[in-house]
Parts: C-alpha cells; sequence; structure tokens
C-alpha cells in the first residue's frame, strides 16, 4: 500500500480541511481531546466575538453555565464512542444566548492534536416556534392571558405551597354584566376589543403573585394567594369591580359595563384545581341572579341543598377525576320497521359505593355548580365518537342524539365544542341531534334563535325534548330551525286508552306533519302503545319494549343481531 504522498505539504492538508469545514454549519469548531479549541470557522468566531479568536479557549467556557456540564459529557461520550452524539447547548454572544445543536464525533486523523470534530446548526427558528406553539397551547389567543390549561397548573402550584405553608387562597371568577350586548349590538370585533381592554385593566389591579386566567367568553379567573380573610375578599373584590367599571372606549363607541364576582376560597370550599373554580364560577352565577354588580363568596346554604346533595356534590368532582361517569346509549327505532335508526345518549354515574347514581340526584347539581359544562362537552365528543362504530356494525348510516343542559347552551363555548366534536369524529353533522328543553329555548327567545340558526349552519338537527310539557308556544315552531319533535311519555303511557292523549297525541303528529318535522315517541312501553303509535303514523319511538339503555358494547351486539327488528310480528317482516 502507498502513503500519503510526502509531495502534498502538511499545511497544505489543514488548510483544504479547514475551507471545507467553514461551509460544514452554522458554527464548526476542531478540539483537542481535553475539550481546547483548535480550529473555529468564520461563523464561530463571529458569534463568540472574542478579540483575540477562540484558539486554546475550552468549548465549555463559551456556553451557558446551565449547559456546561452536559457539554462536557457528550465531548466524553464522543470520545468514547464511535458514533456521532448530539446536544443542545446555548453559546453566550453578546450578551445574547442562542441555542445549537451541536453533533459531536471523533475524528483522530484530522491533525496532530485535534481529535473531536463539533458543527453546530442554529436553532434559534425552532426553539421560537416551539416556544409559540407551547404559548398558544397554554394562552388565550385573544388576551394572552393564561388559558383553563394553565391556570389549573397553577392553581396546583399554589395549592402545594399552601399545604407547606399553611397558608389559605383564593380564587375569584369574574363576569362581565352585560357584554352580550356588545356583541350582539356592535359586532364580535368591538367585544373582542373590550375583553382585552378588560383583561389589561385587571392585569394591573392584581398583584405579581396573582394569577389572571380568561375562562372563556367574558369570564376572567384570579388566583389569589394568601388571601382568604373577609376584610380581604371584599377589598379585591371591590377592585376588581371598579376596574370593569370605568367606560371602554372602542373606536366612536363609548360603553359602560359592570362586573360580578364569585369566589371560592381553600380549603375551606374546596381542596382541589377543578372545584376550586367550579364553585367560583358557581358563586359567580349565583352573583349574577341576584342582580349583577355584586361580589359572593361560595355558599351550599344559598342553593338550599340539603346535606346529602352537598356530599353528593363533592364526591362529582371526585368523579370527574376517576372517570366514574360513563355513558349509556338508548335505540332509536322505526315505530313500522322496528329497525333501530339511531340511539340517545344518556350520562350515568356508577359510584364505588353507591352505585348507579340517578340522573334525577346528580344533573341539577352539576347544572348548578358549573361542572355540567364540562360533562356535557365530554358526552357530546364521545358520542360523536361512537356513533361511528355504531354504523360500522350496522353498516348503514345511523344517527346519535345528544341532550344539551340549559347552562351548556347559555355558554358561549358551546359551538366551539361542537365544531370540535364534530372536527374530531369526521361526523357528518347532519347524523348529530341536539336535544334542547322547551324551557331552555324561551328564557331568552332571541338568544336561542341566533344560536339555533348558528347550529343549523352546521347541518345539525335540533330537537324539542319533552315536547308540550313546557310553553308549548307553536310560534316557535315557525320561528326556530327545529327538525325533531319528542313527544313527553306523559302522553304516551295511558295509550291507547286515554282518550285524551291520543287526541294530543295525533294532534302533534298532524302538526309535524304539515311542517314537515320528525316525531319521536318517548317512553314506549307496551305493544298497544306502538301499535297505535305506528298506526297515527309516528315516525320513531324510544322506550323499554325496544330497549332500554344499555352501555356502547351492548348497543354494538344489538345492531349486529338486528335484535329489535326481530320484535317485529311474523307476518309483517320483509
Amino acid at each position: 500500500m502507498r502513503s500519503t504522498s510526502p509531495l502534498v505539504p502538511r499545511q497544505g492538508l489543514h488548510q483544504g480541511l479547514e475551507g471545507l469545514l467553514e461551509a460544514a454549519g452554522d458554527v464548526v469548531f476542531r478540539l483537542a481531546a481535553t475539550g481546547e479549541i483548535r480550529f473555529a470557522n468564520a461563523g464561530a468566531i463571529r458569534l463568540a466575538g472574542l478579540p483575540n479568536g477562540v484558539a486554546g479557549a475550552a468549548l465549555v467556557a463559551l456556553v451557558a453555565d446551565a449547559d456546561r456540564a452536559p457539554l462536557r459529557h457528550a465531548l466524553a461520550d464522543a470520545l468514547a464512542n464511535p458514533q456521532p452524539v448530539l446536544v443542545e447547548a446555548r453559546l453566550r454572544s453578546h450578551q445574547r444566548e442562542t441555542w445549537f445543536e451541536l453533533r459531536i464525533m471523533a475524528c483522530p486523523n484530522i491533525s496532530d492534536d485535534s481529535t473531536l470534530l463539533v458543527i453546530g446548526r442554529d436553532m434559534t427558528a425552532q426553539h421560537a416556534t416551539e416556544e409559540r406553539l407551547r404559548h398558544m397551547a397554554t394562552h388565550d389567543a385573544l388576551t394572552s392571558l393564561p388559558n383553563r390549561v394553565l391556570l389549573a397548573d397553577r392553581i396546583r402550584m399554589v395549592i402545594a405551597s399552601a399545604r407547606r405553608s399553611g397558608q389559605k387562597f383564593a380564587v375569584a371568577a369574574v363576569g362581565l354584566d352585560g357584554f352580550k350586548k356588545v356583541n350582539d349590538g356592535l359586532g364580535h370585533p368591538v367585544g373582542d376589543e373590550v375583553l382585552r381592554q378588560a383583561a389589561e385593566r385587571l392585569r394591573r389591579t392584581l398583584r405579581d403573585s396573582d394569577t389572571l386566567a380568561r375562562a372563556g367568553g367574558d369570564e376572567f379567573v384570579a388566583v389569589l394567594p394568601g388571601t382568604a380573610g373577609e376584610n380581604q375578599l371584599q377589598l379585591v373584590a371591590t377592585r376588581l369591580q371598579a376596574a370593569l367599571q370605568a367606560p371602554f372606549e372602542v373606536g366612536e363607541h363609548t360603553i359602560y359595563l359592570g362586573a360580578s364576582v364569585g369566589i371560592s376560597t381553600y380549603p375551606l370550599h374546596a381542596e382541589d384545581e377543578v372545584r376550586l373554580v367550579a364553585l367560583a364560577d358557581a358563586a359567580l352565577t349565583r352573583a349574577k341572579e341576584k342582580g349583577k354588580g355584586r361580589c359572593m363568596v361560595y355558599s351550599a346554604r344559598d342553593k338550599g341543598a340539603p346535606a346529602h346533595d352537598i356530599s353528593l356534590e363533592a364526591a362529582m368532582f371526585s368523579a370527574v377525576r376517576e372517570g366514574e361517569f360513563l355513558l349509556y346509549y338508548q335505540p332509536i327505532v322505526s315505530a313500522r320497521s322496528r329497525k333501530i335508526e339511531g340511539f340517545e345518549t344518556l350520562m350515568r354515574w356508577c359510584h364505588p359505593t353507591l352505585g348507579m347514581v340517578p340522573p334525577a340526584r346528580f344533573i341539577p347539581i352539576a347544572e348548578s355548580n358549573g361542572l355540567i359544562n364540562l360533562l356535557g362537552a365530554w358526552a357530546l365528543k364521545a358520542a360523536c365518537m361512537q356513533v361511528r362504530q355504531f354504523e360500522l356494525a350496522a353498516r348503514r348510516e345511523l344517527y346519535i342524539s345528544v341532550n344539551i343542559s340549559p347552562r351548556q347552551f347559555r355558554s358561549d363555548q358551546f359551538l366551539d365544542v361542537l365544531d370540535e366534536a364534530l372536527s374530531m369524529s369526521g361526523v357528518p353533522a347532519n347524523r348529530l341531534v341536539l336535544e334542547i328543553t322547551e324551557g331552555t329555548l324561551m328564557v331568552d327567545p332571541a338568544h336561542a334563535e341566533g344560536l339555533l340558526l348558528r347550529m343549523a349552519e352546521r347541518s345539525a338537527r335540533i330537537a324539542i325534548d319533552d315536547f308540550g310539557t313546557g310553553y308549548s308556544s307553536l310560534a316557535y315552531l315557525k320561528r326556530f330551525p327545529i327538525s325533531v319533535l319528542k313527544v313527553d311519555r306523559t302522553f304516551i303511557k295511558d295509550l291507547p286508552d286515554s282518550r285524551k292523549d291520543a287526541a294530543i297525541c295525533s294532534a302533534v303528529l298532524d302538526l309535524a306533519r304539515h311542517l314537515d318535522l320528525s316525531v319521536v315517541a318517548e317512553g314506549v312501553e307496551t305493544e298497544a302503545q306502538l301499535a297505535r303509535l305506528a298506526q297515527s303514523g309516528c315516525h320513531y319511538v324510544q322506550g323499554y319494549l325496544t330497549g332500554r339503555p344499555m352501555p356502547a358494547h351492548v348497543a354494538l351486539a344489538a345492531l349486529n343481531d338486528d335484535l329489535y327488528e326481530s320484535l317485529l310480528p311474523e307476518e309483517l317482516r320483509q
């Protein structure tokens, strides 16, 4: 074998190699085994900004103090390992620190005493992008305040500190009074600017040690470490309200609003972040109900709930964390063919000691303390995902029906939750039926009309639940974009013997036929009831005759076996 030609000077080899290294990366170093720099490309020299260059300096001396130990380990690993070693470190430059990904490899033949090659890639843009993504995940896009995710984390930190120190603290929910009129009357851009100004005013009012977050809509949440005494709470609430009483100037508009405040305290009212926020929100709702412009500290007595309900309420917050809430599905069946056409989603709570807690007990409590928004959003998303599995089992289109509570319906975030449920599941919106009671619609018909129209624009269908038991105003059948009427079991249970109930059912069916609405009869328990409804032209039925509420796996089995279609009398089967 021939050795390297002695006619090529070693100095020339070094110069050629260094020329190649200049373009190998944003920064390039050749190091001795001790970590001293033997060569640095022009980018590295500019970055270091040392008047005498970097030759002879230790590479670890050029990085941030916190990154020196990881870099030393990486250099040692590279010397002992033939594979390249990657490490991230901040190189210091003119009072700045720049993130670089350093690729370190052993190259013992590059010169007499240079044994390591370090090639660095500037990570400034990537780190900036990652930081923006982290900020977006934890902060509200409109106000740049922490969102609910970061809020929960901050409260957990304050709880941990409070447990160590024995110090109490408060959580305050702040809601703008009359904000809806801004969005409705002046438009959302003006409303957004009001919210930005409100956020800035509240931020200036609070201490540096406090946390201010936007919980959604026109509601903000403040975490107040060390604040729990009655006088302290009153003082803070007064300051928060005063900050929002001055007029908001947006363009040519001068807008006057007020604020209501609801407060919960640790550990008196709750000892976890979910319940502290929910109880502050419940106190805020109570303050608004009492006339707005008020501050209320949470009190179970204000709700008038009996002692066992208060205990149940405490268990509900634990149940959310432990995953004790379940979804059951009741078949909605064609009255003529008895084929399953869809399912109504029903929430159930399986308590570890109480067993199945009736919805009549826990739904009103969830509605009162604000948990219904969390549970309702989960139910809507889970139901949309589940209907996909039902359709695969049935090998045909089905629909899923989900109950929307009054508080959910009033929430500013409801449409966002709906959009997210449809997007996550990929379910066409026309296969989703949203059930809303008459009473919910008639509390604020103008708000209901606007929201229902936006729901209908997404092609989701609207059902009036328990039709005939609420306001029963025929005007809203014309005014609202309704697709389905659900006849309450009150008018079904005495069929076919009751002439009055039969007349009411016939009238509802005739009305629906002329308005091109579908009808679902609830509470069907006998063959005689089903026969009468089918004869009268009712489209769908649900009840114990054609299926009790059941877990998803039982519903899937029913679809696979055509269980309810098999109930059809032999002479009528096709």
